[in-house]
């Protein structure tokens, strides 16, 4: 064979190698395929393809396993087992930056899927690995390496520790600096990542710096990296009453309060969520987001959006309204309960039917104004409703009657009241007649009223246990009216009159 045979074999080799890969990678971008791909054992022929001489089939090998495990956790553990994890770690260190980022994409593919899968890619040293990769001039191998560093940082504090302990963290917070916008969003949200699991781990964000980098970019007009960085500044906010007062002292609000009009919805429930969990701490933050208009703009929001997205929202007045009088009258007088009221009716998950039963819970509770409020918006007969539906959670029922029980006891407003006398069990109706029993002693209009509209009858009808904390109240409602009134609208007192009349013989 002459020596140009010898070079066109090799050259052919070379060249079915490359259509191999790059077909498997083409096929792996297709879910439809990917099953057929593995039945036909293509990752172990994909491995030694890592090696390969030509930089470029080995980035295609590596970039088809990526796309396979990716696609699913058995696939994933598939390229654990196949030992090619070490293999690309070794090869992180010297190989070009096309490989690193197609290397990065299989870490990240193999730590997404579970805490197991991801401790598997810190266990081979890819976390180490991973972190040399920001020392790369392209952005998008930092980009890449940053990517697969949150995806093992967001499982646990354990993994999440592993990747502080690589020293990532003053390098994400480098990346919040790069020009380029793919790199900053990335970075945000591994920083995000890190900051969810505890209060020291988003401490140790807040000490690189992290905050005055976020800061500045909340009104950058890009809606994906506003996402990122409101995220990442809710999740430090969320642990402590320091930690909430590093940002806000970082002067994002108001400015922050303007993207609740951002065109992207989720960069105005990422906005809800850092009020949320910056208003819940202290009595002194509720009134700081109160101040720069931030509780008037929740409500126009709740108005604005529907499901999952209202969520924070409802928390974050339950929040303000849970510290003091002064703040709940600050949510009843913004509108928040009619808001609330619309959410209730409106949503049908019960998750966030229990978030505004609760919210509705912290503002009515504080005093009889406070109750009035929320007995105007027909809210106690709602919460009664969602209280006794056999349909609703455990949760949702549990909240609805806290909620409920919480604000009746500081109601004085009887029209409110008066529904829940024929609706209610007896373990709701004690505390309703007992309101009664409170208000009707001191009101000579509330007792004729109580006449006239058939709450007096009704009481003489409710069955309680003598002696019982229920027989009490009515006994004391029946004390404020003349005997013969209470006679009258007695179960039965009817039949006593047509018996005497019966019996009665005239003169």
């Amino acid at each position: 064979m002459s020596q140009r045979q010898i070079i066109q074999v090799f050259e052919q080799y070379q060249k079915s190698r490359m259509q191999f890969v790059q077909t498997v990678a083409d096929l792996a971008a297709r879910p439809q395929n990917i099953e057929i791909l593995q039945s036909a054992g293509v990752m172990s022929l994909l491995r030694p393809l890592m090696l390969d001489v030509v930089p470029s089939i080995q980035q295609t090998a590596a970039l088809a396993l990526g796309r396979l495990a990716d696609h699913s956790d058995d696939l994933a553990e598939a390229v654990v087992k196949e030992d090619i994890l070490p293999q690309l770690v070794h090869s992180l260190s010297w190989q070009n930056r096309f490989y690193k980022k197609a290397a990065a994409f299989v870490l990240r593919a193999v730590a997404k899927h579970s805490p197991e899968l991801a401790q598997a890619v810190v266990a081979c040293g890819g976390v180490d690995a991973l972190v040399l990769c920001f020392d790369e001039f392209d952005p998008g191998v930092k980009e890449a390496a940053a990517w697969a560093l949150g995806y093992i940082a967001r499982h646990n504090a354990s993994l999440s520790q592993a990747v502080v302990d690589a020293g990532a963290v003053p390098l994400l917070v480098l990346c919040l600096q790069e020009p380029e916008l793919a790199t900053k969003r990335i970075a945000a949200s591994t920083l995000s990542d890190i900051s969810k699991h505890t209060p020291e781990l988003a401490q140790t964000v807040v000490d690189s710096g992290a905050i005055a980098h976020l800061a500045q970019m909340i009104l950058n007009p890009d809606a994906k990296l506003k996402r990122q960085v409101f995220s990442a500044l809710s999740q430090i906010s969320k642990h402590s009453v320091s930690l909430a007062e590093m940002v806000v002292e970082a002067e994002i609000f108001p400015a922050a309060v303007t993207c609740l009009k951002d065109p992207d919805e989720y960069v105005k429930k990422n906005v809800s969520t850092l009020m949320r969990e910056v208003v819940k701490h202290t009595p002194e933050l509720s009134q700081l987001i109160v101040n720069c208009g931030g509780m008037a703009a929740v409500i126009d929001y709740l108005g604005d959006c529907r499901g999952n997205l209202r969520l924070p929202g409802i928390m974050m007045l339950g929040y303000v309204a849970a510290h003091s009088e002064n703040l709940a009258m600050a949510v009843i007088l913004s509108k928040g309960v009619p808001q609330l009221a619309l959410c209730l009716s409106e949503e049908h998950e019960h998750h966030i039917k229990a978030a505004t039963a609760w919210s509705i819970g912290q503002i009515g509770h504080h005093t009889p104004e406070h109750a009035k409020a929320v007995a105007t918006s027909n809210l106690l007969t709602k919460l009664l409703e969602l209280y006794m539906d056999a349909s609703s959670s455990e949760d949702l029922q549990a909240k609805s009657k806290r909620a409920l029980k919480s604000v009746l006891q500081k109601c004085t407003y009887l029209p409110g009241l008066e529904p829940l006398l024929y609706d209610a069990p007896s373990n709701i109706l004690k505390h309703v007649v007992c309101q009664f029993s409170k208000v009707l002693p001191h009101d000579s209009k509330a007792r004729r009223l109580f006449v006239t509209s058939g709450g007096l009858k009704k009481v003489q009808e409710i069955q309680a246990e003598p002696g019982s904390a229920l027989q009490e109240h009515i006994n004391a409602i029946n004390s404020c009216f003349p005997e013969e009134i209470v006679r009258y609208y007695s179960p039965g007192y009817s039949e006593v009159l047509l018996e005497r009349l019966e019996n009665y013989q005239p003169a």
